[in-house]
């Protein structure tokens, strides 16, 4: 398996380190997630069919006309791969790792291009793949450049898969509204913005037939019955939504100028700063050994990833830490 954020029982082992006492800024997830809801006793007995409801809330939260929801994204990234012929396919790079990594594994021509060659690759291409805002770096593509991809992909049968797992904060960038269109696939999660990674709860905006096809390969009871009625509940709580998005924003700005104070120049969004520190096993030291885990990439981004601090008390660890940081 690749590596991703969120190990921190491996930080512990590593580092001789409590797992209580560590900072972990290593996956980008808001800090301050939604609360889970009470739940039914018959939530945990039932087989966890779909709630219709689920889908409805989904589909007004993201604007999407028509949607599945899968086990995380994760579980539509490796299924898609597996519904078309062997194609020629651009990953957008650096990325998140398991794009290329499983449209490589199923019979695919599959190259990784970066974000600004990517228009000059469309024409070579069967299907584009992209994370928008991207993980790790947050760089962005306008939706209307995005929607002129999609329609020239499909001409030839192509797609446009768009992993929006980010894109919370910034809902200008999202083209789930018209994910209805042909050629275009788009992914989300509520594991980001609403900070509930581990109820595995995604969706997969599409034409109804591809999704139909994408469901029969997942199969049943896809989504547990109690992540069902968390996601459920967060999808529904607009007074929540417009005030997390207001506190995400603050802190994505706080930790960009915090950074900056400290000499790094960093990109990203609103959840996680990015940015391609020289020294980045050294950097991802000095900082584990202060308690505090971020992301390391010694692949692809080479760089550093840093989610948002939880508290104050995380946020003062942090500026010691960079302030003890010397290059």
């Amino acid at each position: 398996m690749l590596e991703h954020g969120g190990n921190l029982r491996e930080a512990a082992r590593r580092f001789g380190r409590d797992l209580s006492s560590w900072v972990d800024l290593s996956a980008g997830l808001n800090p301050h997630g939604y609360a889970p809801p009470a739940m039914a006793p018959s939530t945990w007995h039932r087989l966890p069919e779909t709630d219709p409801q689920l889908l409805q809330l989904a589909s007004r939260y993201y604007g999407a006309p028509s949607l599945i929801a899968v086990a995380g994204t994760q579980a539509a990234i490796q299924a898609l791969p597996q519904l078309r012929p062997p194609s020629r396919v651009v990953v957008a790079a650096p990325s998140y790792a398991e794009h290329a990594h499983h449209w490589g594994l199923h019979g695919h021509a599959t190259r990784e291009v970066p974000y600004d060659g990517l228009q000059a690759a469309l024409p070579r291409c069967d299907v584009m793949v992209l994370c928008n805002p991207n993980n790790p770096t947050g760089a962005t593509v306008p939706s209307e450049r995005l929607l002129m991809w999609a329609e020239h992909l499909a001409t030839r049968g192509g797609w446009l898969v768009v992993d929006e797992a980010f894109a919370d904060t910034d809902p200008a960038l999202s083209v789930a509204a018209r994910s209805g269109q042909p050629g275009l696939i788009v992914l989300r999660s509520i594991g980001k913005f609403f900070g509930l990674a581990g109820a595995r709860v995604g969706f997969v905006a599409a034409q109804p037939a591809l999704l139909d096809k994408l469901a029969d390969m997942l199969g049943p009871w896809t989504i547990s019955g109690p992540a069902q009625q968390v996601a459920m509940a967060a999808l529904a709580d607009t007074a929540w939504q417009g005030h997390t998005l207001q506190q995400l924003t603050a802190a994505g700005l706080r930790l960009r100028l915090l950074l900056a104070q400290h000499g790094i120049a960093s990109q990203g969004t609103a959840l996680f700063q990015w940015w391609p520190e020289p020294q980045a096993q050294a950097f991802w030291r000095h900082m584990a050994e202060r308690g505090i885990w971020v992301r390391l990439f010694e692949q692809g981004a080479r760089g550093i990833r840093l989610g948002l601090p939880p508290d104050e008390s995380a946020w003062r660890l942090l500026d010691a830490a960079l302030n003890e940081w010397k290059r």
